[in-house]
């Protein structure tokens, strides 16, 4: 009977409260790139003469962390599973504060960037326990719903901290990234609030509904999307400050407002993604999906103005609201319960592979068009162009899924 009084709260439902502490813990991710990329005119202009690849290096001190999640993400996921959840997110939370302040403190760019590594190992601690917790304490469309609110949070958080960075860093660069230590002030609410949750077997025909095939497809499909879905996503957070010096604006916080409300606008997207997924599906949801990517990324090539800029990133902020939750969803429908862990761990691994790719394939592909920052504008364009035709193949899909779905009414 004592046992059983032990075990009674492990499988208590999760609410509100669980939820909104896993939504703050999980937007600490987007804060450790968009507080820094205001900054990275700033910091080329300090390193530059030290570092003659300046131009090419410090771009990945804002995407730099999101190589070391994509690489450690897998090993974050098999420590939560040996130690605990709860346990890790903890630890990742303490972790997060120190390496993200210590920039602040350095004064060689090869430093900086160990330490935005090993940040981003702390980020991957996270944003790994985060996702499980919320597959751990929610089944079904519960769980769809706290994935939605997941995205939702992080484009709030994100976009406040872009300005909040962006006015931090007005009087230095360095003093964004004493910010990295106020999730510090999260610890108690992680202690109190979450539980490590039950290693319950869930008792669906999820693994026997599709084939192995089916479930193989939609792993590698989800996969690569999230992945040049993401090289996309982050060309305006790390690429668009450039742009906007090119046109005369040198304000730390004119560059945060801009590239702040192209999250901001990811909301809506996210907001709208449930009624767009009922009455599109997933592959119509994902032709309008890159087609506004593609169209805020042409635009913004085009643009003249700030003002111009501005409207270029919200459109390109309402295409990228709908990448994570209309990727992860069928993942999560067709993956067997005892593979959905590996698998959310290889997806976040391609989503920040991406982030981290970015700048690298973007500043690749300028080399054929006089190289940096020369060559810029065509290089996004170019990948624009690319994105058009992901989503004309996935508007036929769309139209072939919808044709089958009208046979069996026809006949």
């Amino acid at each position: 009977m004592q046992q059983a009084n032990i075990a009674q709260p492990l499988p208590r439902q999760a609410g509100p409260a669980q939820g909104f502490v896993i939504q703050i813990a999980s937007s600490l991710t987007i804060m450790g790139a968009v507080m820094v990329a205001p900054m990275l005119p700033k910091i080329g202009a300090e390193f530059g003469a030290a570092a003659p690849q300046a131009a090419e290096i410090v771009p990945l001190v804002a995407t730099g962390p999101a190589l070391a999640i994509a690489l450690f993400a897998p090993i974050a996921g098999l420590l939560a599973d040996r130690f605990g959840r709860k346990a890790m997110l903890v630890l990742g939370t303490i972790l997060y504060g120190i390496f993200g302040f210590l920039p602040a403190t350095l004064h060689d760019l090869s430093s900086i960037l160990l330490a935005r590594f090993l940040f981003g190992c702390s980020e991957a601690i996270i944003i790994t326990c985060c996702t499980t917790l919320i597959a751990d304490y929610w089944i079904g469309e519960e769980r769809s719903k706290y994935i939605n609110r997941q995205v939702v949070t992080i484009g709030i958080v994100g976009s406040i901290f872009f300005v909040i960075g962006g006015a931090a860093g007005e009087t230095s660069w360095r003093y964004p990234f004493y910010l990295y230590l106020l999730p510090l002030l999260l610890l108690p609410l992680l202690i109190r609030t979450l539980w490590e949750p039950a290693r319950r077997l869930e008792q669906t025909t999820q693994a026997h509904e599709f084939t192995r095939g089916e479930i193989w497809r939609t792993v590698l499909s989800c996969y690569f999307m999230i992945f040049v879905g993401m090289i996309a996503s982050f060309v305006v957070p790390v690429m668009a400050p450039g742009i906007l010096v090119s046109l005369g604006v040198t304000s730390t916080s004119l560059i945060g407002l801009c590239t702040g409300l192209g999250l901001l606008a990811t909301l809506a997207g996210s907001i709208a993604w449930p009624t767009t997924r009922n009455r599109l599906g997933i592959a119509g949801t994902n032709a309008l999906m890159l087609t506004l990517i593609a169209l805020g990324l042409w635009l913004l090539t085009c643009a003249e103005s700030y003002q111009a800029a501005l409207a270029a990133v919200a459109i390109h902020g309402l295409g990228a609201g709908y990448l994570v939750p209309n990727l992860m969803l069928p993942l999560l429908t067709k993956l067997p319960a005892r593979y959905r862990a590996k698998g959310v761990g290889g997806f976040t691994s391609c989503l920040y592979l991406g982030q981290f790719a970015s700048p690298l394939i973007i500043i690749a592909i300028a080399q054929s068009f006089g190289g940096m920052p020369r060559g810029l504008t065509s290089a996004i364009s170019v990948w624009a162009g690319f994105m058009l035709v992901l989503a004309a193949l996935w508007g036929v899909l769309s139209l072939v899924a919808g044709s089958r779905r009208r046979q069996p009414a026809a006949s």
